[in-house]
């Protein structure tokens, strides 16, 4: 695996540890700012948000610079904004630099999982992002503890100081580790960007995304609370159990990532499948302690761990390039915020174990979606012509090995198609 994977992971871990760094810090900044614990909730949903919206803009303006030199544009714009809400002194301000930061977090993800995919051979491909996005794992297991951490000992504003030296940190590491990729991505305009999203079946795989982090997360925001007042763990144990979570995630996601080029739909299939019934049992054994654990630590295994099969079903169905990835992150962050929102919501009228039963049927839903793609593959493929000479007939599996009489140099199917959706130099 190229070096160069494991530095954008670096750089994934900083954005998430920003993005999560408001939900640990929450009374801190209530108190600093004289403002309500309910308007601190609103920076966590602005973020997000401008995640959804802003990022996909931000990757257009950088369409025709190379990926490198986008990946440095977005970590001074990202920089820029977590040193503006260090130094806010007023709600609008830290409203304004929440927003800044969401809008080139989501780009920079786009352009990472570009350039990741021009970094490696298309075998690995699935790996390679798996590998990237331990940055998003990571972030989830270590980044929010740390800045909780620093933020409780040293000030919230402490945190994004710390959040600003981790980007810095990233960004030197992104300038000297992380090659130019050999083909040129400069001069795509924006209507040949957008000519991917004439293929139906995107728009599905993209939906596909949606249910399952929508799934993961109307559970996730709420673990808090079900864990203290349903399961009946003591608040100091909660923190535990969330690290725990986190660990299941690396495992699941290094798993996935093996898979996921081999058996991508296959992979999301029995992921949601599992995600449905861990998250039906946590909702039916909720006031159980070991039951409801071992059903935790199982939506941490094949929730948010599916994202390097997402990913590699969108950019088979698509192409490879930063302006689908960053469509693709913001289906995934809408799915956070309907499974968090809509979760809050039956809540209200249903009760802490409703966010369980919200995801399990997001999981379902999210299946779905996957039926289409499951008869296409299933589909008999056309009669090839008989006698010596005659060409083999194409798999409909996208992970599949070229057919032999490509001869032994070919490159494989997704190569094929990734390599005609990026003009070389």
């Amino acid at each position: 695996m190229p070096r160069a994977v494991y530095v954008l992971a670096v750089g994934i871990f900083a954005m998430v540890t920003s993005e999560f760094a408001v939900a640990g810090l929450m009374p801190q900044m209530a108190g600093g700012l004289g403002v309500s614990i309910s308007q601190i909730g609103y920076l966590i949903t602005a973020f997000a948000v401008a995640m959804a919206f802003g990022g996909p803009f931000l990757t257009v303006a950088l369409l025709r610079a190379r990926q490198k030199t986008a990946l440095m544009v977005l970590f001074a714009v990202f920089l820029a904004g977590n040193v503006l809400a260090a130094t806010a002194t007023d709600y609008p301000v830290i409203l304004v630099a929440r927003v800044v930061t969401g809008i080139a977090s989501q780009a920079f993800f786009g352009v990472a999982l570009t350039l990741c995919v021009q970094l490696t051979r298309p075998e690995v491909r699935g790996r390679a992002i798996a590998a990237a996005m331990n940055g998003l794992m990571l972030g989830t297991l270590l980044g929010l503890p740390l800045a909780t951490f620093v933020g409780e000992h040293l000030g919230w504003r402490a945190a994004f100081w710390a959040v600003s030296v981790l980007t810095v940190i990233a960004a030197a590491c992104t300038l000297v580790g992380v090659p130019r990729p050999e083909r040129a991505e400069a001069g795509r305009d924006f209507r040949a960007e957008l000519a991917a999203f004439r293929n139906p079946r995107l728009w599905l795989a993209l939906s596909t995304s949606t249910f399952v982090i929508g799934a993961t997360f109307a559970a996730f925001s709420y673990f808090n609370p079900i864990l203290t007042e349903v399961t009946g763990f003591a608040d100091g144990t909660v923190p535990l159990l969330l690290v725990a979570y986190g660990a299941a995630t690396v495992v699941g996601n290094h798993v996935v990532g093996r898979l996921a080029d081999r058996h991508t739909v296959p992979v999301l299939w029995y992921g949601l499948l599992l995600n449905a019934v861990f998250l039906a049992g946590f909702a039916l054994v909720a006031d159980l302690a070991v039951p409801a654990v071992a059903c935790l630590l199982g939506v941490g295994l094949v929730g948010v761990t599916m994202n390097p099969a997402m990913v590699t079903r969108v950019q088979r169905t698509g192409n490879a390039r930063p302006l689908v990835n960053t469509v693709h992150s913001s289906f995934i962050t809408l799915g956070v915020i309907i499974g968090s929102a809509v979760g809050g919501l039956a809540i209200d009228t249903w009760g802490l174990r409703a966010p369980l039963w919200l995801g399990a049927a997001l999981a379902l839903a999210g299946l779905g979606t996957l039926v289409p793609e499951l008869r296409h593959r299933a589909a008999p493929a056309p009669a090839a012509p008989d006698g010596p000479g005659a060409p083999a007939a194409a798999s409909d599996d996208p992970g599949a090995p070229a057919p032999a009489s490509d001869g032994p140099g070919a490159p494989a199917p997704e190569a094929r198609a990734v390599s005609a959706s990026q003009p070389a130099e």
